[in-house]
Parts: structure tokens; C-alpha cells; sequence
């Protein structure tokens, strides 16, 4: 049984596509090296014919991890969203209250995440500390060196 996952059209597109490029190129490439290593002569000894096994096995492992997460991915759709309180797809304004600096994050699926660009995954620890939180509520959250506290500053789409 999968997981459910949300993501937005675009993500999920993203997902999809590289499927797509696994399965009808990258198949083909690791199909050609097991070739081309067989061909080499002894198996037994051959460590390219090994190395290409193994990418193969991986890549393998990858498309099954796709395929797994394609088959609980659901869309969010945005208008039905409550814009009151911190959800998937919320974009946050923060205020760190030890040091006051502002940060600014959406919230996406963990197939969407990318800190660089300010998505942060709602399982991450930041993210799980301000689901379901309102602006002028103050999020607690663990981290390794002790608790964090963030006050929300703004919630938007």
C-alpha cells in the first residue's frame, strides 16, 4: 500500500517525465553496457559487466520508487484550500524569535522539495512543526541542538 502524496501540476508533471526518461532511455543505455561488458568475455572476472549489473539494479530501484510514489500521488487543488491556516502548498513568512530574521518557505511534498528555491518538504521537521498553524501562532521545533521558536508572520498561496 502507497503513501499518499500531494503535489501541485507541476510537480507531478516533473515526476511523471522522469519516469518516462528512466524507463524509455536510461533502460536502454544500461540494457546496451550489460552488452557491451558480456561481450568482453569472462564473466567471472569482468567488474565493468559487474558495475553495469549493479547501475542497472539501481536504476531499477529508482523506477520502482517512482512508480510507488506516481500510485499515491494525488493533485491539490489550490482554490479549495483554506488560506487561514499553514497547509500543503501554504507559502509562510517566519520570524526566528532568537535572532528576528525573516524567512519565507512553501510547503510542498517531499518529491517537490528544494531549499534553494524556498519549498520545504511538510515531513520535514520545520515543515510537520508549522502544519496546521495560524498567523500570530508561535511554532516550537525540534531540532538537534533543542527548540526552535518561529512566529508566523504571514500565510499566502
Amino acid at each position: 500500500m502507497s503513501k499518499v502524496s500531494y503535489y501541485t501540476p507541476e510537480g507531478l508533471k516533473k515526476l511523471r517525465d522522469e519516469l518516462q526518461q528512466l524507463k524509455d532511455v536510461e533502460r536502454i543505455k544500461a540494457s546496451k553496457a550489460i552488452a557491451e561488458a558480456r561481450d568482453k568475455g569472462d564473466l567471472s572476472e569482468n567488474a565493468e559487466y559487474d558495475a553495469a549489473k549493479e547501475a542497472q539494479g539501481m536504476l531499477e530501484m529508482r523506477i520502482s520508487k517512482l512508480e510507488e510514489a506516481l500510485a499515491g500521488a494525488r493533485v491539490i487543488d489550490e482554490s479549495q484550500l483554506d488560506t487561514s491556516k499553514i497547509l500543503v502548498l501554504s507559502k509562510v513568512k517566519i520570524k526566528n524569535q532568537t535572532n528576528g530574521m525573516e524567512v519565507t518557505y512553501t510547503l510542498v511534498a517531499d518529491g517537490e522539495a528544494d531549499l534553494a528555491s524556498g519549498k520545504i518538504s511538510v515531513n520535514s521537521p520545520i515543515g510537520k512543526g508549522l502544519l496546521g498553524k495560524s498567523v500570530g501562532d508561535v511554532a516550537e521545533i525540534q531540532v538537534p541542538n533543542g527548540v526552535m521558536k518561529f512566529d508566523i508572520v504571514e500565510i499566502s498561496r
